[in-house]
């Protein structure tokens, strides 16, 4: 028989690393995907070295065209089939998309979008024969239109709608569905992004840590969405009030002040 794992991607820093402790310390053996191997076996050997069986560890980018094959493979290799899927990687640039790099900005659209479709769909009939749980990771900023972000804010609000749809599809088949929406959270996300951590930092209420263990609780609960932290969980109804015209502006004027 094939070994359960979990697979989660972008486990090399921020969020990611905090899913795969907080998995692994629920006794879930790991699979870790990220562009960083070294980052990855120090995660592999730190989990390991807790008491676990050590994780798999798959370098590889998700910009890649054949990034799924290759994670494929090695879990292939591993004698392994998923039970649960996190996709967690995923990126932004900060500025207006007409005057960002063409191709950079398709590369978010490659690792938040397209990426995650494909190991969401590639995987499903193994976590369906295992009855297990896919975990996405949006963001608030899904639910707002993104002048400033513009590919980023999409992509998250794909992620948010294309989860929500599996999620009413495997329900009948046992598979627990959540997306996680964060708002912005202290990781290495800013600084690639290009945004100035002394914007954000009135803002950053809610650790890693602890978006990583409210992401766990709600996916093992079977919770639609997780919104960690009290004032992001107010965002999507306070929305209702607003016309959109007024949250395009309002965003616009907050992007424009992180510059």
């Amino acid at each position: 028989m094939a070994e359960r794992v979990t697979l989660i991607t972008g486990a090399s820093a921020g969020i990611g690393m905090e899913l795969a402790r907080v998995f692994a310390a629920n006794g879930h053996r790991l699979a870790l995907t990220a562009r960083r191997a070294d980052r990855l076996e120090a995660l592999a050997n730190e989990l390991a070295a807790e008491g676990g069986k050590k994780p798999i560890v798959i370098a590889c980018d998700l910009e890649d065209a054949d990034a799924g094959e290759t994670i494929a493979a090695a879990l292939a290799a591993e004698g392994a089939e998923l039970d649960h899927l996190v996709n967690n990687a995923g990126f932004g640039v900060f500025g207006d998309a007409v005057e960002h790099d063409r191709a950079e900005q398709l590369g978010i659209v490659d690792v938040n979008v397209r990426a995650l479709t494909d190991l969401s769909l590639r995987f499903a009939d193994q976590l369906i024969r295992n009855k297990g749980g896919l975990l996405n990771v949006g963001s608030v900023a899904g639910f707002l239109p993104g002048p400033g972000m513009a590919v980023y804010y999409a992509s998250k609000a794909y992620v948010i709608s294309f989860t929500e749809a599996l999620r009413a599809e495997l329900a009948p088949r046992g598979v627990r569905v959540t997306v996680l929406c964060p708002g912005p959270v202290p990781t290495e996300f800013q600084a690639r992004a290009g945004v100035g951590s002394q914007h954000d930092t009135a803002v950053l209420s809610v650790s890693a840590a602890e978006v990583a263990r409210e992401a766990y609780r709600g996916l093992m609960t079977n919770k639609r969405a997780v919104l960690p932290g009290l004032g992001i969980k107010i965002v999507p109804f306070a929305l209702r009030f607003f016309p959109r015209g007024f949250i395009l502006a309002a965003t616009s004027r907050f992007q424009r002040q992180r510059r």
